[in-house]
């Protein structure tokens, strides 16, 4: 079975190293992406397993890469996790509206976090 990869979209450099410290650490491929265009330009170039996906980014927002995600049916088995400072239930819902597998608010815990990193690739890989 191939190594799952995850792609961080995070315009903030402190939760993209520790991000991908963790993600390496658990033995997975990590690409990053520092705003919506880049995380867009990497879904085109390689299949992500998973996308941890922050929405308030500098051009293109993290709602805006989910929805291009999901109106792609080469993509349709990536799964996508929002981490988000936006908390309140409008942007929660909003955020499983454009298709979100989880919408975990900032801050978060990274044990937590690795729970569900690890259920979603499961599933991805039972379906």
């Amino acid at each position: 079975m191939k190594t799952p990869f995850i792609l961080l979209v995070d315009d903030e450099p402190n939760i993209v190293l520790s991000l991908e410290f963790l993600m390496r650490k658990q033995g997975y491929r990590v690409g990053i992406a520092r705003n919506g265009t880049e995380a867009l330009a990497a879904i085109a170039a390689d299949a992500p397993d998973l996308l941890l996906l922050d929405i308030m980014m500098p051009d293109v927002d993290g709602y805006e890469v989910c929805r291009q995600l999901r109106a792609r049916a080469d993509r349709a088995a990536t799964k996508v996790i929002f981490l988000s400072a936006k908390s309140q239930p409008a942007d929660i819902n909003k955020g499983y509206a454009v298709g979100a597998d989880l919408y975990i608010p900032k801050p978060f815990s990274t044990r937590q976090l690795m729970e569900k990193v690890r259920e979603l690739l499961e599933l991805r890989v039972k379906s």
